[in-house]
């Protein structure tokens, strides 16, 4: 059970990691994830099937992600369309997309060759399936989480962070804040994109629908991790992200399993998530006076 949360919660975690990118480093409210999550998942899958090399899926899983976050950017960019109905734009495009790309609304992954089922071969004898999962997801987001922090620790991972505080400041240096956003973005729904790839061979299926309201799970995460560690520092900022979404996917994967005893139904899900995101806003909310009151 708990290696399943973990499980969970790192490979969400990923997500997230784009997530607080956007809504965080960028301030940019980006509702592209909810179809890049399943486009990342669709790309997968289609690769899977068709026999193609399981890295070279993730790397176009990624590249297809940015693709699309570069396209809401340059919609807001360009258009001048607000950042939120931009994000919402690409979204729908995305959900045509998806159901192209798949051929249909969903695929069944569950007698293919994925890489959790060669990770679980190569560890068989030493470590349980599920821990064998759990130690390959560990290695493969410390790894994400590393390249992310080596990024906002080079001039243009700084001036991207920069951007989401000052954007005068930025344009004062000579820098076009319309390329950071569309790297930005790019980069937040390439991660997006990830997470869902590894979903689809976790849950071993690729649907349509499988980023419905991943955006509030991710913003979920995000605020809870913020409550956990209180940094600026790039690398704890990171590890606090995915630490929220792991007891994000345990408060989730609790309420699936022992709800009933109070009545709940998987349906309720979303309500508990909504409700949390209201208690992060009230507490967050009572937090500033106090603050204030101190200082």
């Amino acid at each position: 059970m708990i290696e399943g949360i973990f499980l969970e919660g790192l490979i969400y975690g990923i997500m997230v990691l784009g997530v607080f990118i956007t809504f965080r480093v960028l301030d940019f409210p980006d509702l592209t994830v909810d179809g890049t999550f399943p486009l990342g998942a669709a790309l997968m899958a289609v690769f899977i099937i068709n026999g193609y090399n399981l890295v070279l899926a993730i790397i176009i899983s990624f590249f297809g992600g940015f693709l699309a976050g570069m396209i809401t950017a340059l919609i807001h960019n360009k258009l001048k369309v607000p950042q939120l109905l931009a994000g919402i734009i690409t979204m729908i495009m995305l959900y045509s997309i998806n159901i192209r790309i798949l051929g249909s609304s969903n695929i069944q992954l569950l007698k293919v060759e994925t890489i959790f089922t060669k990770v679980i071969d190569a560890f068989s004898g030493i470590l349980s399936s599920e821990n064998a999962q759990l130690f390959f997801i560990i290695i493969v987001v410390i790894l994400i989480k590393i390249a992310i922090d080596a990024f906002f620790r080079t001039d243009l991972g700084l001036t991207l962070g920069a951007l989401g505080n000052n954007t005068q400041m930025v344009i004062s240096q000579g820098v076009n804040p319309e390329w950071l956003k569309i790297i930005g973005v790019g980069l937040s729904n390439g991660l997006v994109a990830i997470s869902g790839a590894f979903a689809a061979q976790y849950f071993k299926f690729a649907d349509v629908g499988l980023g419905q309201g991943i955006i509030i799970a991710g913003l979920t995460s995000v605020m809870i991790g913020e409550f956990l560690i209180r940094s600026n520092r790039i690398s704890l900022l990171t590890l606090r992200v995915l630490l929220g979404s792991i007891i994000f996917r345990g408060i989730m994967f609790f309420g699936r399993f022992y709800g009933f005893y109070v009545g709940m139904k998987s349906t309720d899900l979303k309500l508990v998530t909504g409700l949390l995101i209201i208690v992060c806003l009230i507490i967050t909310k009572i937090k500033k006076p106090a603050k204030k009151e101190k200082e």
